[in-house]
């Protein structure tokens, strides 16, 4: 269940914050968990799926590039486009930053296959719901500037994340009906994390999808879901 910084070793739940809130614990259990910053109460994992509008999934007329990404980031003047700035984000141990926002050094934990990474390069980030998936989920065709706003959502610490590019390339387009993390103490998290990013962007999920996050939340009692919509 680690993503990235130390402090988000117990992060089970999608929650809007600063760019800082990289770092920032969410409540994990639906019995004492404490309200988010915002207001929005935790919701039991089971409770938050049922939120989740079903529909048919539609790829026609998909194409990557109607997402654009990387665009210059949160800080447009630090040289570091979106990607660069959420590795520097999760780094557990932050890396030398050169010109061009060239990076040497550091270390990453990713949190699908719970490897350590020493090397940037070797690193994808990951958008959580892959950009084909949100396509087939959109309910309305999005604007292009929604579509841009998703991609590069550092509004939320769990909409994009760093992982090792092994892993990311296993997952690829697929939904959790088709792929779970290798790493087996991170479904619970995985499940709320992808069930709070559909809720932000008010994504549908395909029957099947539905199935598949419903047997998770069985194994997940204590797991709770906060999202706050995106604009």
């Amino acid at each position: 269940m680690l993503r990235g910084l130390p402090a988000l070793a117990l992060c089970t739940l999608p929650l809007l914050a600063a760019p800082a809130a990289h770092s920032a614990p969410a409540a994990t259990d639906v019995a004492g968990a404490a309200a988010p910053a915002g207001g929005r109460a935790p919701l039991p994992l089971f409770e938050a799926i049922d939120r989740l509008p079903v529909a048919v999934e539609h790829r026609e007329g998909y194409k990557r590039d109607l997402y654009k990404h990387w665009n210059k980031g949160l800080n447009s003047g630090d040289g570091c486009d979106t990607r660069k700035e959420v590795i520097l984000a999760e780094a557990v141990e932050g890396p030398a930053v050169a010109a061009g926002c060239k990076l040497t050094g550091g270390s990453w934990r990713s949190a699908y296959d719970n490897v350590v990474v020493t090397d940037a390069a070797r690193l994808d980030v990951d958008h959580f719901v892959p950009l084909a998936e949100v396509f087939d989920s959109e309910q309305v065709p999005w604007s292009a500037a929604r579509r841009e706003a998703y991609a590069n959502d550092q509004n939320s610490p769990d909409t994009l994340i760093a992982v090792s590019a092994a892993s990311n390339r296993s997952k690829s387009d697929k939904d959790p009906a088709e792929w779970l993390p290798s790493d087996g103490s991170y479904h619970c998290t995985y499940a709320a994390t992808w069930v709070g990013t559909k809720l932000r962007w008010d994504l549908a999920v395909d029957e099947n999808e539905r199935q598949a996050l419903l047997g998770l939340a069985e194994d997940c009692p204590t797991t709770t879901v906060v999202y706050e919509p995106a604009p």
